[in-house]
């Protein structure tokens, strides 16, 4: 057997993709590397059968009256009011149900992502309270900030979608927030995004409002635009907030991520296999849940992951456990045949140090090579998540497209025409001026923009900046020469009319926004 593969286009060919991956949006990424996967199919078993245990014996409370009234009617045994034991069985029934495959249809149609088997995504942070701003300082975000943020994900090319509330705006009212926030989503990226789950009818404002901008609900009904995520409190509880959330969305039939959210030692066992055990229990009764919502609904594998320093509680990232439970939830999630969520490029450091870049490297090696599908959190993360860092923003960003490089594995389009150059320039010659070299130089290795590889005294003469600096000048930059994707301005209007209204019906100082 060969490894040759025949030439696609040739050197026109290359060039076209090459200019296309460099001004727009990285495609999906399809992964062609072997994945890391730990556990043995026994071992596998073994943390499936613990998990179905604790849903048979244990049960997950749901603290939710029409979730309890709907597993009632799906033949859960409900006990103590709220606590639900389900039946392995009944479990493997509903999610086989799931899709193994999402597609995420984009505003721009070029920009419609897939995930699920070998696709991947990348998608930002979101949820930092604070921000370290254009001059690096640390303060409160406004609805601006966030905007800023949007135009830069939209102008990235590895980040696949704009998401939602990078940063909360803290200038706008806690009850208006989620509209503003869509809005900005919306109106600055024409890529995929999230929506805001923060009470049930928050989540049906984002879902009206992808009403209005993909055109009618029979749009929304045959195609999914939005995620949500829906994050359990563990151990063993999904509260009435999230699981309103997530009908809202799955009776739309649009996915939400079923995230636990793991503080490992702290809200898990202290103890790698069986802290995943207990995740994946907890992701499995979201996922069966999904289905008893709606039938054939696509919903995602989810989780957080954290390690709990256990000396002081604080939570950790990149740690060798969290790499290692990536590993094994990406092969459950595999077991199941369902797609799962992951977190990316997370870091605890206080400022875009040498520990934010360790910790980040390490995660993202991890996450790359767990097969993860939705890669959340993928540009920002510091200080824990308090706070969304613009220099690290962009990048986490361009280390998420050398991920995205390496992942693709090897090329093999230009082996013969590159194996032709060694007898043309034959011993002791150089390449840097043969044709070869010339064609596919800017493809050939991957050429960050924001590391300096030059000499001292080139870096010397050049004003020494280090790599902060570096990146919020290249922020600066961008944001000079964003343009706003083209939006229909009747879309817009109605997007404005809609927000107007439901500014007017919600209270401004009703800061839960259940009720209305």
């Amino acid at each position: 057997m060969s490894d040759k593969v025949p030439r696609r286009g040739g050197r026109e060919a290359r060039r076209n993709a090459r200019l296309t991956h460099r001004d727009g949006m990285l495609p999906t990424l399809k992964r062609k590397l072997p994945l890391v996967e730990p556990l043995s199919a026994e071992q596998i078993e073994r943390i499936d059968n613990a998990s179905m245990h604790i849903l048979e014996n244990v049960g997950v409370v749901f603290r939710d009256p029409q979730a309890i009234a709907d597993w009632q009617s799906a033949g859960a045994d409900i006990r103590d009011g709220d606590r639900v034991h389900l039946d392995r069985g009944l479990v493997r029934e509903l999610i086989t149900t799931i899709p193994a495959n999402i597609t995420l249809h984009a505003r721009d149609p070029q920009k419609t992502v897939d995930l699920g088997g070998n696709h991947s995504i990348f998608v930002p942070m979101t949820g930092a309270p604070y921000l370290r701003d254009l001059n690096d300082i640390r303060r409160a975000p406004t609805l601006d900030d966030l905007a800023n943020f949007h135009k830069l994900s939209q102008m990235l090319p590895s980040m696949h979608s704009s998401a939602h509330h990078i940063v909360e705006p803290m200038d706008h009212a806690i009850s208006h927030r989620h509209l503003r926030i869509t809005h900005s989503s919306m109106l600055h990226s024409d890529k995929t995004f999230m929506g805001m789950t923060t009470s049930p009818k928050n989540a049906e404002d984002v879902l009206d409002m992808c009403t209005i901008l993909f055109g009618d609900d029979e749009y929304l009904e045959n195609h999914c635009v939005v995620t949500g995520n829906c994050n359990g409190n563990s151990p063993l509880v999904w509260d009435e907030v999230m699981l309103g959330a997530m009908r809202a969305f799955n009776r739309r039939n649009q996915p939400v991520l079923c995230s636990p959210f793991v503080l490992g030692g702290a809200n898990t066992p202290a103890s790698t296999a069986p802290a995943v055990a207990q995740l994946n229990a907890e992701a499995l009764s979201a996922l069966a849940y999904t289905q008893v919502i709606r039938k054939g609904c696509p919903a995602i594998y989810g989780h957080y992951l954290s390690t709990v320093n256990m000396s002081s509680g604080a939570p950790m990232a990149g740690t060798p456990e969290i790499s290692l439970m990536n590993f094994m939830i990406g092969q459950m999630a595999r077991h199941y045949n369902v797609p799962w969520r992951t977190s990316n490029t997370l870091g605890g450091a206080k400022t875009f140090d040498a520990q934010a870049g360790y910790e980040s490297a390490s995660t993202l090696m991890a996450v790359i090579l767990s097969g993860a599908n939705y890669i959340w959190h993928s540009a920002g993360w510091n200080e824990a998540g308090m706070h969304c860092s613009i220099a690290k923003f962009l990048v986490d960003a361009e280390q998420c497209a050398m991920a995205y490089r390496m992942a693709e594995g090897v090329r093999w389009d230009d082996f013969d025409e590159a194996l032709a150059s060694v007898s043309d320039i034959g011993p002791g010659g150089h390449y840097l001026g043969h044709a070869h070299t010339l064609a596919n130089f800017e493809r050939a290795f991957f050429m960050p923009k924001l590391f300096d590889n030059n000499s001292i005294e080139q870096w010397a003469a050049d004003g020494s900046a280090e790599v902060t600096e570096r990146s919020l000048v290249q922020a600066r930059k961008m944001l000079n020469e964003y343009e706003a994707p083209a939006l229909d301005p009747a879309i817009e209007e109605a997007l404005l009319d809609y927000i107007n209204r439901r500014e007017q019906e919600i209270p401004a100082a009703d800061a839960l926004n259940n009720t209305h």
